[in-house]
């Protein structure tokens, strides 16, 4: 009876054209726009592709940064970024007198994408500068580099605690828990999270109790390894991040600060993802195959696609999607379609009619003509029925038993499968119980692949005992059925 759901929720992204300009605007791109514009044949850089020292300064100046004390850092920032994302070409130089051979840099190809490129454009640049900041998140920290060079001047990594698949695992799972917790109903939404509760996501198991101090001195490492991060992702737009107060920072030899503080807790850092970060982070997880869905998918796609797709959605995303889905279409080809999809007798299909259902109501009375024409369906006839009834409509004709029980076993088989609100669940069973006398002697005969599920399951909700005894006993006799075939 249970149906693959999305693994995750599925999220509202603005439009692609809001998220451009979002884009566009993030401090660290917007400053490598400006360097890709200013560089031209004078520009020097070295080996790597590092601006020159004595360039520096007029970058620095460029960018508006000459009061800021980080200003070289910015504009080298900036610049490595403009390089990554092929805003800049940087082309080898000519050995000179001294046996240097600084290079040359020009706009690159990608800065006309700025100005005349189309939104996915823009936004395909920045994630090429998203993946280009990742890379450099997740790279080693290099507190004491003489430590670490080797006799051929070149950076021992081997001599390094660090494994970068490691290190990029444990960063793509604390972006897609900061994912999960914004679009999952009952979770921040728009605002910040902990920094600690982050890092508490990753470091502790779920099955633990109260942390041990190894756990929690596991939890401060990773905050601090997390502040330094977020302070990397900030700058692209990615999130928005309130850092770690540096008066909670652990000097050496001392001990970190415990990540609790019950009076302040944003002292340990407070990060959100913005608009722009929500679309950059589903965007890896897509890469990476994960199912993250997107309000609005499914507006191009059948009838079919559509009812399978919502299937774990939350009510309010669903009504949304399937909305979006019927704008623009033909009401009453809309509605055929839709009654077509919802036939089956495999593991889905029930929650696939509830669907349906409800996103008839949804089409008005065009459709009309298309529900009455699945009046004698076995498997359609009792929501059509029900769907004329909720509109009033006249000459709506009786159903028979069968198909009262047949449709109670349904209805009840969609929602648990929805996995709704308990006591709404209880109530409908119920309902459907105090309605019908004799129910259960009716319901183990009903011609429906989840019949003994939907028995079993009424044995465990119902309320009353002996009700559910009486549930629990139709339910043997639809298994003994079903196995003896008749």
């Amino acid at each position: 009876m249970s149906a693959e759901h999305p693994t995750l929720p599925p999220v509202r992204l603005r439009a692609d054209a809001e998220l451009a300009r979002d884009a566009l605007a993030a401090p660290l791109l917007a400053n490598a726009v400006r360097l890709a514009r200013w560089a031209g044949p004078d520009t020097r850089v070295d080996a790597g592709g590092e601006l020159v020292d004595e360039q520096l300064p007029e970058a620095v100046e460029v960018l508006g940064l000459t009061d800021d004390e980080d200003g070289e850092i910015s504009a080298g920032d900036a610049w490595r970024l403009a390089v990554d994302t092929g805003l800049v070409n940087v082309e080898d130089g000519e050995e000179d007198e001294a046996g240097d051979a600084p290079g040359r840099a020009s706009a690159g190809d990608n800065l006309a994408v700025v100005t005349a490129g189309s939104p996915q454009d823009v936004l395909a640049l920045w994630l090429d500068g998203f993946d280009a900041v990742f890379a450099d998140a997740v790279a080693p920290v290099l507190d004491d580099l003489d430590e670490i060079v080797g006799e051929d001047g070149e950076i021992d990594i081997e001599s390094l605690d660090w494994d970068p698949e490691i290190e990029a695992e444990f960063l793509e799972g604390v972006l897609g828990n900061l994912y999960l917790l914004t679009v999952s109903e009952g979770g921040p939404g728009e605002g910040p999270v902990p920094l600690p509760a982050l890092a508490a996501s990753m470091v502790v198991p779920d099955d633990m109790g109260e942390p041990t101090d190894d756990v929690l001195e596991q939890v401060s490492d990773a905050m601090m390894r997390l502040d330094e991060q977020f302070r990397l992702l900030e700058p692209i737009g990615l999130v928005e991040y309130q850092p770690v107060d540096e008066a909670l920072m652990a000097e050496e030899g001392e001990e970190p600060a415990p990540p609790i503080d019950d009076e302040d807790v944003t002292r340990y850092g407070m990060v959100r993802l913005t608009e722009l970060g929500l679309y950059g982070v589903r965007a890896r997880m897509l890469d990476a195959g994960v199912d993250a869905p997107a309000v609005g998918d499914l507006a191009g796609k059948g009838a079919d696609a559509l009812l399978d797709g919502i299937s774990g959605y939350p009510e309010a995303a669903a009504r949304e999607e399937t909305a979006a889905w019927l704008t623009g279409r033909d009401a009453l080809t809309a509605a055929r379609e839709l009654l077509h999809a919802a036939r089956g007798s495999d593991a889905g299909s029930p929650l696939r009619r509830l669907h349906c259902q409800q996103t008839l109501s949804l089409v008005g009375a065009e459709a009309e003509p298309a529900v009455r024409e699945v009046l004698d369906d076995a498997e359609l006839g009792g929501l059509a029925r029900v769907w004329l009834a909720e509109r009033g409509a006249a000459d709506v004709p009786a159903p028979p038993e069968s198909m009262i029980f047949w449709l109670a076993i349904d209805t009840i088989a969609a929602q648990l499968d929805a996995e709704g609100d308990l006591e709404e669940l209880q109530e409908l069973i119920e309902g459907l119980t105090g309605r019908h006398s004799g129910f259960f002697e009716a319901a183990w005969r009903v011609e429906h692949p989840a019949t003994a599920e939907v028995l079993e399951a009424m044995g465990r909700l119902h309320r009353d005992k002996s009700a559910a005894k009486e549930a629990r006993k139709a339910a043997f006799k639809a298994r003994s059925r079903a196995g003896s075939g008749s």
